[in-house]
């Protein structure tokens, strides 16, 4: 893990009393940098908005450079990699929140940019038939080769999770603890998984605790990362609902799968739908053509089909919308191993196909 010699102030203005992410930025896009910030004299900073006296003391303390210092040691040991929010790599959709995190944390390995990020989120007490639904829709997903996002929890959550693992999606495990522990812990293993194919990622140093005021906070990442926050199943009130009405804020679409009125999971649902806060979600479709994903495919469709070379064109359409091994893609074109193993690495590389583990591969277009 490589570490910026300024990540100490970058870590340790989150750390000032006081001081948000709203109120960090102010102080950065005045004094130049998080490391000034810690060097700006006493007058500069009274006249930001929002910086009063205590802050100004609480800035001038070795508080929280001394808890700076102690979460780079922590992440060097948990393998914890960090974004400021003035990196490239940060995600950009994010980035455009006025309060999203000036520091966020996260292990794995993922693209935050030029992808299609969905979140979804929903109860912890699913019904069979919010999990059904889940994994039929991230399945229909796949295609579009689409980043899930959601939060590790019970019900809904876990089963978008495991989906998106199944079918060899990117999957964001958004947390509301520092990234030195799993919560829930019944969930390690999936958290495991999520790592090599995805990521763990949190705003919260280590030693944080999943505590419940935390969570609303998680939930402005949920929002805020993502094209579109989808709502399957939930409560009249709850987690999903704040998330919603956060995605809503940030101007993102908002779907919902409705539910029978007598249904305690679909009060929320319906709750969205009626109140013109969601768009009423039938099926892939529906997010599709919102979120024109349609008129997107059609382009690269066109820009890839004009660029393929005639052995690439047998291979899609031998792949057509199906996943499959390599032993059957030779034996479906005759060709031998070194010729098929050369052209599916070049249409790899174009970003043509997309290979999945055990030698499979699916078209990305």
């Amino acid at each position: 893990m490589i570490l910026e010699d300024d990540l100490i102030y970058k870590i340790a203005l989150s750390q000032i009393k006081g001081v948000g992410d709203i109120t960090a930025k102010k102080l950065i896009s005045h004094c130049g940098s998080a490391e000034l910030v810690f060097t700006e004299n006493k007058k500069s900073l009274a006249s930001i908005p929002s910086v009063n006296k205590k802050t100004i003391d609480f800035i001038n303390s070795a508080e929280s450079l001394k808890r700076a210092e102690k979460e780079i040691k922590l992440m060097e040991k948990n393998n914890i990699n960090h974004l400021f929010y003035t990196d490239k790599q940060y995600p950009n959709k994010l980035k455009l929140c006025t309060d999203s995190p000036i520091n966020l944390y996260f292990k794995g390995n993922i693209d935050w940019n030029n992808q299609r990020f969905l979140s979804i989120v929903g109860t912890r007490k699913s019904t069979q038939f919010g999990k059904e639904y889940t994994q039929n829709l991230i399945s229909e997903l796949a295609k579009y080769n689409v980043v899930i996002v959601s939060g590790l929890a019970f019900g809904i959550d876990i089963a978008a999770h495991k989906a998106a693992l199944h079918n060899g999606l990117d999957t964001v495990a958004a947390l509301a603890h520092g990234l030195d522990r799993v919560y829930p812990s019944q969930h390690a293993n999936v958290a495991q998984e999520i790592m090599q194919q995805g990521a763990l990622l949190s705003d919260y140093i280590c030693g944080v605790a999943p505590d419940r005021q935390n969570f609303p906070s998680r939930n402005r990442i949920v929002a805020g990362i993502s094209d579109a926050t989808i709502v399957i199943e939930s409560s009249k009130k709850g987690g999903s609902l704040i998330t919603a009405d956060i995605a809503n804020s940030y101007n993102r679409d908002v779907f919902a799968v409705p539910g029978k009125p007598i249904d305690k999971q679909s009060e929320g649902c319906n709750y969205l739908i009626k109140n013109h806060k969601a768009i009423l979600l039938h099926n892939v479709n529906d997010i599709v053509k919102n979120l024109n994903w349609d008129l997107q495919e059609k382009a690269v469709q066109q820009s890839l089909f004009n660029s393929l070379t005639n052995e690439e064109e047998l291979i899609i359409e031998v792949l057509e919308q199906n996943a499959l091994h390599v032993d059957v893609i030779k034996q479906k074109l005759q060709w031998h191993s070194s010729k098929i193993a050369k052209h599916l690495l070049q249409m790899e590389f174009k970003d043509i196909i997309i290979p999945l583990p055990g030698k499979i591969y699916k078209r990305r277009m």
